[in-house]
């Protein structure tokens, strides 16, 4: 049997995979990814791009292609909910950022803005970035089984075309390899949850809607009609291309049989849910998935790690599936590099877990509680299960009525909007991960108190653990965020006036360590200055203290002030991060080159 030799081997080419494996052959690590599939993936699917997920884009130098690609944030606006496109409109709210109460939030976060990039657009971006640093990528490449001994990854794959197997023998392997992962079963990873909680259809549609939508831009339109629907209305319309393709979305209960999903059936309920019957309609494909609630207990097994869908499956709400599975990736990809590297203990890897899982966990139960916190407007509007459609509009009628029946439902249907920022301006959420592990070293520090709600809000902070707070920086003749002064496969130590001896510290360490180690002033009187003095206002350390930022921008550890000796302080913490002594060889993976074959 053909054997192919690699260093990391990546099951999976949706967005965990190909972001893994697109950063560690940017990272210099020879890496081989496959897919059973002849290409990425051909439907939108996921499409929500948020703030942290456009900066792992930044990182890797693909932002501007993304967002080329994508809906711009401001068209992004407006949720909708409505009898129909044409119908009678019950209520709007401002998401993702765009509102005037909540768009300095998301502003002062980030420099970098969400998008709606949809899967079939995203991947191939990601893809080609994956190529152009030198990853290796076989289409059409099934995995049949894995195993692995204290030494190795033995996995065995079967090319679809030709039938011939062969066996891939790597020094870490990632399972990215979806919803079904073989590598998840094979290798015994413990999941906790239940699968198959909802039935969910979605069509892929050609329509021109723009009389309907341009006025009010928006992602979602949700529309509700009474009498014999389940779950979420009639269908919700999600924009791919605006304002002429789109994504109908509709649950049914397969308790009452499976859904009519011919090209008539579907045509009828995307006319029923437009209200123009004059509207053109082209249905390019249809396809079912279910709701589920599961999540790994843990993310790392001996030298596999799984990330994205098989580490983590939840519904669609608050578009926090494709973004978690990204940062998955760019929390790992660093750590693999600098095992494979001799850089680090393999210990490092376990981090991953560490960090990773209950972000995973806690993404699963945003996104099912965000479920169940749309019931409210059904509830609101006057719909209930086995409810005829003629009591349906008539509840209906009762909503825009001017007696008290009519006011107690709208108040009702305000509460019930106004609940759903937890799903669409959820910004805690989506920035505010935290990291416990090994490789955060605190020292004590514990995070700052909340002042806002820390779901709807983030809080930046330095404290280790965090995600580095964005500033604008004046650097020579143009602005930079403080993002743009870390990440690239480094740690980065930031300091400013008086912080020479850090900068001194930090390249003493990173010859010591063997490891990139960059080092930025940002002072007054310097081509790197706090123009704004925002940098200031965040980063909680006197101008002489230090700021050790890792490769994926989170911060690792930092002092308040200048220490007494810099270079002691800045070994320790790397020892405890790297997991080995200054000066110490790891034994990092095989560098044997990939077989060709394609790859």
């Amino acid at each position: 049997m053909r054997q192919i030799r690699v260093p990391v081997f990546v099951v999976g080419a949706g967005p965990a995979g190909l972001t893994t494996a697109a950063l560690l052959a940017k990272y210099g690590v020879e890496v081989l990814a496959i897919t059973r599939y002849p290409g990425t993936a051909h439907s939108p699917r996921a499409h929500i791009t948020n703030q942290r997920t456009v900066e792992v884009f930044r990182d890797l130098g693909i932002e501007d292609r993304v967002r080329a690609l994508a809906t711009p944030h401001e068209l992004m606006s407006n949720n909708v909910w409505a009898t129909s496109f044409a119908g009678t409109e019950f209520a709007r709210l401002q998401t993702w950022g765009t509102g005037i109460k909540r768009k300095s939030d998301y502003e002062a976060a980030s420099p970098s803005q969400m998008c709606n990039a949809p899967q079939h657009l995203l991947e191939p971006v990601i893809l080609t970035a994956a190529r152009e640093y030198g990853a290796k990528m076989l289409f059409n490449t099934e995995l049949v089984s894995i195993r692995q001994t204290d030494e190795a990854v033995y996995s065995r794959v079967v090319d679809r075309l030709t039938g011939e197997e062969f066996e891939i023998v790597s020094d870490y392997a990632v399972g990215a390899d979806g919803a079904q992962s073989l590598v998840v079963k094979q290798l015994g990873f413990e999941l906790e949850g239940e699968m198959g909680l909802g039935c969910a259809v979605n069509c892929w549609i050609e329509a021109d809607l723009t009389k309907y939508t341009a006025h009010r831009p928006g992602v979602l339109y949700w529309m509700c009609q009474p009498g014999s629907d389940y779950w979420v209305g009639s269908g919700t319309w999600i924009c791919v291309r605006p304002w002429n393709e789109w994504v109908l979305l509709f649950m049914y209960n397969p308790k009452d049989g499976e859904p009519d999903l011919s090209e008539e059936a579907v045509i009828a309920r995307a006319r029923a849910t437009i209200g123009d019957p004059d509207v053109p309609i082209r249905v390019k494909a249809v396809s079912k998935w279910t709701i589920n609630r599961m999540h790994a207990r843990a993310m790392v097994k001996g030298r596999v790690a799984i990330a994205g869908d098989a580490a983590h499956r939840h519904p669609p709400a608050n578009g926090l599936g494709s973004n978690t599975s990204v940062q998955d990736g760019f929390n790992l990809a660093w750590k693999l590099a600098m095992i494979v590297k001799g850089q680090a203990s393999p210990a490092l890897l376990q981090t991953y877990s560490d960090e990773r899982q209950p972000v995973a966990e806690g993404v699963v139960k945003r996104a099912i509680k965000s479920v169940g916190e749309m019931l409210p407007i059904a509830k609101a509007l006057g719909f209930a299960e086995g409810q005829s459609a003629a009591d349906g509009w008539k509840s209906l009628d009762e909503l825009h009525s001017d007696g008290a029946t009519g006011r107690a439902r709208r108040k009702a249907l305000a509460v019930a909007i106004d609940l759903q920022n937890y799903q669409f301006n959820c910004h805690g959420v989506e920035l505010g991960q935290r990291y416990t592990s090994p490789a955060i070293v605190r020292d004590g520090a514990t995070f700052p108190a909340p002042g806002r709600d820390p779901e709807l809000y983030y809080h930046a902070t330095t404290t280790p653990g965090a995600s580095i707070p964005h500033a604008w920086i004046q650097r020579e003749r143009e602005l930079v965020s403080t993002l743009d002064l870390v990440g690239h496969g480094a740690f980065t130590v930031l300091t400013g006036a008086g912080g020479e001896a850090w900068i001194d510290a930090a390249k003493q360490i990173g010859e010591e360590f063997g490891v990139d180690v960059s080092a930025v002033s940002i002072a007054h009187g310097t081509g790197t200055f706090d123009a704004y003095g925002d940098w200031a206002r965040q980063r909680e350390i006197e101008d002489h203290g230090c700021l050790l930022v890792r490769p994926d921008r989170f911060v690792a550890w930092r002092s308040e002030t200048l220490a007494d000796d810099p270079v002691g302080e800045l070994r320790r913490v790397f020892s405890q991060i790297l997991g080995k002594a200054p000066g110490t060889e790891m034994q990092g993976a095989t560098q044997a080159a990939a077989a060709t074959a394609g790859a």
